[in-house]
C-alpha cells in the first residue's frame, strides 16, 4: 500500500491564511478557508484568489464549511460570534443559524451538506474559550442537523466535535472527535435522528483527528494534527499511516501533557513546526480523483500526492 515521504509531495496555491479544510470539484478549482474573512480558491490554472467576506460577524474566521450548487457557501464561525453563515459568491454574508434551543451557538467547527440536501453542523465545546475543552475525558460537543423540519440537536457529549460527514452510501453520520482522539459513526434514520455512537477508529499517540475524507473503498483517510499524520482506516479496522511529517519531540511533549492533563493550544500549534504545516484538512481530487490535497492550519500553500486508490466523490463534486 502506499507511503508517501515528505519529499515526495507537491505544493499548490500560494499565500494562504489557515486553509484549515480542503474541497475540491471536477472541475479542478480548490476551495479552502481563509483566516483573513473569506473562501480562498485556487482555480484549475493555478491562480490562488480570495473571495472576501462582506458584512460578517466581528472576528469572523472562517473554518469548516460547505459548496452548494450555486458556488455560494456555507461556513462555520469559528470567532466570537458562531453559528453558521451563508456566502453569497461575491461574498455577501447573512446568518444561517446562530441560536439552538433558545441559546446562542458557541464557535463553530464545520457544516457539511448531504446527498438529500440536509445539514449537518458540529460545535466542538461548549466552553469558551476553548482550549478549555481540550483535556482528556472532556466531551461536551455537540451535532446539530438541519433539515426540512428546522434545526436540532441529534448528537452531544462528543470529545472535541470536529469534521462531521455523512458516507457514501448515505447510511452513515461519521465525525472526527479531535480530543477524544477517534473516528465515531451514528446510523442515520429516515427522520434524520441518529442511532448510537460506533467507534470506527481510535488513534494513537498525540494522533487528534481533525479532517477526513472516503475513498472509493470505503475507507477512511484521516489527518491528524500535532503528530501530521494521514492515517486510513478500512471498514475492517485495519489502519496504515500513509503520510507523516512528525517532531519527536513535540509529540513526547503533547502526549505528556494530554495524560496528565496540562495539554494545551500550544501544544497543538507545535506541530506546526513541520513543512506539512500541522495537517487539519484532506480531500481527493484531480481528473481521476487519486490527487490528495492537504489542508494544514499554517502552511502557505496546500501539500498534495497521487494515490493508487481513488477518492469517493464528494457531495460538492459536480458543483
Amino acid at each position: 500500500m502506499l507511503s508517501v515521504d515528505t519529499s515526495a509531495l507537491a505544493y499548490v496555491g500560494e499565500d494562504l491564511s489557515r486553509a484549515e479544510c480542503v474541497m475540491a470539484t471536477r472541475s479542478g478549482d480548490l476551495f479552502m478557508p481563509d483566516k483573513r474573512g473569506g473562501i480562498a480558491v485556487i482555480r484549475s490554472d493555478g491562480r490562488t484568489e480570495l473571495i472576501r467576506a462582506k458584512n460578517g460577524p466581528n472576528g469572523f474566521l472562517p473554518n469548516g464549511f460547505a459548496l452548494m450548487p450555486d458556488r455560494s457557501f456555507l461556513i462555520a464561525d469559528l470567532g466570537p460570534e458562531g453559528g453558521v453563515w451563508h456566502m453569497r459568491p461575491d461574498g455577501e454574508m447573512s446568518p444561517k443559524l446562530l441560536e439552538i434551543d433558545g441559546r446562542h451557538i458557541e464557535p463553530t467547527n464545520f457544516v457539511g451538506t448531504d446527498a438529500k440536501g440536509r445539514v449537518w453542523v458540529s460545535v466542538s465545546t461548549k466552553l469558551i474559550p476553548r482550549e478549555h475543552s481540550m483535556k482528556k475525558g472532556h466531551a461536551d460537543g455537540y451535532i446539530i442537523l438541519i433539515d426540512e423540519k428546522g434545526a436540532r440537536v441529534v448528537a452531544e457529549g462528543l470529545g472535541f466535535t470536529n469534521e462531521a460527514i455523512v458516507d457514501p452510501t448515505g447510511r452513515w453520520l461519521y465525525v472526527n472527535e479531535t480530543i477524544a482522539r477517534r473516528t465515531s459513526r451514528f446510523a442515520i434514520s429516515e427522520d434524520g435522528s441518529l442511532g448510537p455512537r460506533e467507534t470506527f477508529a481510535q488513534y494513537g499517540a498525540a494522533s487528534f483527528p481533525d479532517g477526513f475524507a472516503f475513498d472509493a473503498e470505503g475507507a477512511v483517510w484521516t489527518v491528524t494534527v500535532v503528530s501530521n499524520r494521514v492515517i486510513r482506516t478500512t471498514q475492517d479496522g485495519v489502519q496504515q499511516v500513509i503520510f507523516e511529517d512528525s517532531d519527536a519531540k513535540a509529540i513526547d511533549e503533547a502526549e505528556q501533557a494530554f495524560q496528565n492533563g496540562t495539554y494545551t493550544r500550544a501544544h497543538l500549534d507545535a506541530g506546526g513546526r513541520r513543512p506539512a504545516g500541522n495537517l487539519s484538512g484532506i480531500a481527493f481530487g484531480g481528473p481521476d480523483l487519486k490527487t490528495v490535497y492537504l489542508g494544514s492550519l499554517f502552511a502557505p500553500h496546500l501539500a498534495s500526492f497521487r494515490s493508487p486508490i481513488a477518492g469517493a466523490p464528494p457531495v460538492h463534486w459536480e458543483f
